[in-house]
């Protein structure tokens, strides 16, 4: 069932990944050593890549949802002709490598996604689903089908035990995902030892029910079976598949072989040894390939090679046929805005009254929804709250995968993972909704977007204790913060409406990094562009001068975001009675604002002169980005519930709170010499 020509690639795959955990002292052989026959029969067999042009449109996606078992990656990639050397296999985990501990997107030619946090992967490719169903439904026209591939991962217990992996394949299923198919390693060991300990359901009849097509291998070292399954899943076009492969972590280790040391430790110099006599492999050199596997690998690349040439054709063809749609797809995977997506965004003026910040990012997705087919997503059931439907387009759903709508459900997890899958496709700028409160079940998947530079968006409304009598379980405090400690991250909080669309703009146009986008419940005073003309440019740096004192040089600067620039606008003119002068610094995004240059910088914050920040969230992070000299005022404790004006007085953001601790700052540094 298995060739002694398909063994050899199975053990020389096995063998790469021992001798580069070897070599490394460190890593995880087991999963490599079980798993091989099945990376190989997909690989030999199925995928379509190139690793001449490794990022050619309509490859097959593949990913390591087990991102520990990365040596066997790595060793795909080699043998399969990518850029990555066997110089390369032989620093695996060192300084300076594309070997890293777990797979790097942007890193390592062929990885097609950051993988590592279990249950991550397996929801990135129901992304990857998503994206390739919808560019199918949008651009495939009769007799020029120019999307049409699989998306493949393989997956862990750990992966299933995850709970983010649970909410990712219940969506798949119930958008029938056809494309999708899963190879689940089912080697019954994790770090702790038998899977036994925690993990006894059925994965395969909660799939089936998830609507998943699943199967059962019990045989993991038998190709031809491994291949009639992977043929069944391919069948399946109206939903998922879940391919079952009992596996044995470590297999051909004597003394390893289903252990949990086999998981995340070498074998060790003897075992090797061992492992090496017991599957007939040659002790030396280490790092051995034979070349008639090289040549097998080599026809699996060049199979691919001709499948992208022929799709080129293909896509001439439908270029002829269709410019106009051949010309947006062609712009959309490669990550470009079309020219003039700016041109409908709005200007919201002061005479049609208080908006909220949520409401106002609603109108501008609206706005720009037509001119960029790229933006896509949806909320966790919470569209009517975060206001981030695009009305004029239906939903996506398994009889519908032309709908630009996602409907999540109340899966924040797998949200945040499935944008990441959508932004590691290509041709979309995807986006997810939430309260800022539940940011808290998505900071792993955003966390990976900053790692891997994605462009992805979120968008949360309920920005802070005005949201009111949901009371301290839905009011954010930390989050601000904790979110602005992720590095590679842009959190965006808009003091108004037309701020809200200087947002969207740094959403849409950051490309290397993810969004966040933080937005009022409340509604708030329009910052009317006629009265404060700084408003419409100085989103993009930071923070800008949005009232200067009267009089000359301030006596202090105060600093705000949200929702509490109208109350540093109050507090500004009440000082301004006392003969205390105020600026204004609107500081919607932090991070942009610490990228200007110094010179800008110190135009609006000028150095000398007292500085007071009024966030209504914890005060942690001010003095990181401002020095020393910052006297917050914030909220280092949990909100209450009441009406959002209450909560906001009896928490201590007033005018008078505020003006007092301005007041102690101004006295606090004494005479200002000018």
């Amino acid at each position: 069932m298995t060739t002694p020509r398909d063994a050899l690639s199975i053990n020389t795959l096995r063998f790469l990944a021992v001798d580069m955990v070897q070599k490394a002292n460190s890593g995880h052989p087991g999963l490599p050593m079980g798993a091989a026959p099945m990376a190989y029969t997909l690989w030999d067999r199925y995928l379509s890549f190139d690793p001449e042009h490794p990022k050619w449109p309509d490859r097959d996606r593949f990913i390591l949802s087990a991102g520990h078992g990365c040596a066997l990656l790595y060793a795909l990639l080699h043998l399969g002709g990518y850029d990555l050397p066997m110089s390369e296999l032989e620093d695996f985990r060192q300084w300076g490598s594309r070997t890293p501990g777990h797979p790097e997107y942007g890193l390592t030619s062929g990885v097609e996604a950051t993988t590592g946090p279990l249950g991550q992967g397996i929801s990135n490719a129901v992304g990857m689903a998503i994206a390739e169903a919808s560019l199918a439904a949008h651009y495939n026209r009769p007799g020029h089908e120019i999307v049409d591939h699989h998306t493949y991962t393989i997956c862990s217990d750990g992966d299933l035990m995850e709970g983010v992996s649970g909410e990712a394949a219940s969506l798949a299923g119930h958008l029938g995902l056809g494309k999708l198919i899963a190879l689940y390693d089912d080697n019954r060991i994790s770090i702790e030892g038998s899977t036994d300990l925690a993990f006894t359901e059925d994965v395969v009849a909660r799939f089936a029910a998830y609507g998943w097509h699943v199967q059962r291998v019990q045989d993991g070292t038998d190709v031809e079976a491994i291949a009639s399954a992977i043929d069944a899943a391919r069948e399946a076009t109206d939903r998922p598949s879940l391919i079952a492969v009992r596996t044995h972590i470590g297999y051909g280790s004597p003394n390893k072989q289903d252990t949990a040391s086999a998981h995340g430790e070498p074998l060790g110099a003897d075992e090797v040894r061992l492992t090496k006599g017991h599957l007939g492999w040659p002790l030396e050199p280490a790092f051995h390939v034979p070349d008639e596997v090289r040549e097998r690998f080599g026809v699996a690349a060049s199979r691919g090679a001709q499948m992208r040439a022929a799709w080129h054709e293909r896509f001439e063809a439908y270029r002829q046929a269709f410019p106009a749609e051949g010309a947006e797809f062609e712009r959309r995977m490669r990550g470009r805005l079309p020219e003039g997506w700016e041109a409908d965004l709005p200007v919201f003026r002061a005479e049609n009254g208080a908006m909220a910040t949520r409401e106002a990012g609603g109108k501008v997705m609206n706005a720009i929804a037509a001119r960029v087919p790229e933006l896509m997503g949806g909320s966790a059931d919470l569209s009517p709250s975060t206001k981030t439907v695009l009305k004029d387009y239906e939903g996506f759903a398994a009889d519908n995968h032309a709908g630009r709508n996602l409907h999540f459900g109340v899966r924040e997890h797998a949200m945040g993972s499935v944008v990441n899958g959508m932004a590691y496709h290509g041709g979309f700028v995807p986006y997810g909704s939430t309260f800022l409160t539940f940011s808290d079940y998505m900071r792993p998947p955003i966390r990976i977007a900053a790692l891997s530079h994605l462009h992805a968006i979120h968008v949360f409304t309920h920005d802070s204790i005005g949201l009111g009598e949901d009371g301290p379980t839905h009011q954010p405090v930390e989050h601000l913060a904790v979110l602005r400690a992720i590095p590679n991250v842009l959190v965006v909080r808009p003091a108004d409406a037309n701020e809200t669309a200087g947002a969207w703009r740094i959403a849409l146009t950051e490309t290397g990094r993810p969004t966040l986008l933080a937005l009022s419940r409340q509604k708030l005073p329009v910052l009317d562009p006629a009265e404060y003309p700084g408003v419409t440019e100085g989103v993009a740096r930071g923070a800008y001068v949005l009232a200067d004192a009267d009089g000359g040089q301030p006596h202090a600067a105060l600093l705000a975001t949200g929702s509490e620039v109208q109350l540093a606008l109050t507090v500004r003119e009440k000082l301004a009675h006392e003969g205390i002068h105020v600026r204004v610094v609107s500081m919607p995004c932090i991070e942009l604002f610490a990228e200007q240059p110094e010179s800008y910088r110190e135009s609006v914050v000028p150095p000398g002169v007292p500085v007071v920040a009024v966030e209504a969230g914890v005060t942690l992070g001010w003095t990181t980005y401002l020095g020393g000299g910052v006297a917050a005022v914030g909220l280092d404790r949990f909100g209450a519930s009441a009406p959002g004006e209450v909560a906001m007085a009896k928490l201590g953001f007033t005018v008078e709170a505020v003006a007092g601790r301005v007041r102690r700052a101004v006295d606090d540094a004494g005479p200002v010499m000018w």
